[in-house]
């Protein structure tokens, strides 16, 4: 019962979480103008050029928000809630078991917050203001960018543990909300507009106008979503009310 219960959840939290986080890595490739991700490192060349800043932030929003439910962090731990599953594997497993779980765990988080850096921070490179590059001392170049790498992942690692330790547990309908009635639209909606944007800048458009234009359809695809879910919550509490 218990195996089966976390197992739907997984699929269920996964499928809904990956759109969102491949839209918001769409508009990161959108950006850089490659798949690659040492061309995606290299279009960061300065603090200002980093893709955090030059997606306007909401991708990088999106992605993290996305990928801590993807790592089935908290507050997204639906799919092992010791609350509701008694433990989950907790139950079965124990000793070098019980620590090769936690340990696959503990891994995905550290290699997702090196994808996360390496996509919207700079990866390695060394923190650039203007035309000033901040060195640490005493370190040849080659080893300098794993220090930068590394104290980039640790911040994400610190805040992980923030997350864990701050937020509530969402509840299932909550969970499933949050990624197909904001993020996916949010995702999609952001990278349409980066897109008119950048098909404006290559024909030579009015950027004033282009932006115009995609804000409206974007706000009229908001407010039929809007419409559509307001449409199935009041259809929910009439097939409620029957029964």
């Amino acid at each position: 019962k218990y195996p089966l219960l976390g197992s739907v959840r997984a699929s269920a939290q996964m499928v809904s979480y990956e759109a969102a986080l491949g839209l918001s890595l769409a508009t990161v490739i959108l950006v850089a103008g490659t798949l690659s991700t040492s061309g995606i490192v290299f279009a960061q060349s300065s603090l200002s050029r980093w893709h955090v800043v030059a997606t306007g932030v909401v991708p990088f929003i999106v992605f993290l928000i996305a990928a801590t439910a993807e790592l089935n962090r908290p507050p997204f731990d639906l799919v092992e809630a010791e609350q509701e599953l008694v433990g989950g594997f907790n139950t079965e497993y124990s000793s070098i078991r019980f620590a090769l779980f936690f340990l696959a765990e503990f891994m995905n988080t550290i290699t997702m917050s090196g994808v996360i850096v390496t996509l919207f921070f700079g990866g390695p490179q060394p923190v650039t203001i203007g035309n000033t590059t901040i060195d640490i001392p005493f370190l040849p170049n080659a080893i300098e960018g794993t220090v930068w790498l590394l104290l980039k992942v640790l911040v994400f690692l610190y805040s992980y543990v923030w997350f864990r330790a701050t937020l509530p547990r969402l509840r299932y309908d909550q969970l499933m909300n949050l990624g197909w009635k904001l993020l996916i639209p949010l995702a999609l909606g952001w990278f349409m507009l980066l897109a008119a944007f950048r098909v404006g800048q290559d024909n030579h458009w009015n950027r004033a106008v282009v932006g115009l234009v995609s804000i409206a359809v974007i706000a009229v695809c908001w407010l039929l979503l809007s419409h559509a879910v307001r449409v199935s919550q009041r259809n929910r509490e009439r097939e409620g009310a029957t029964f």
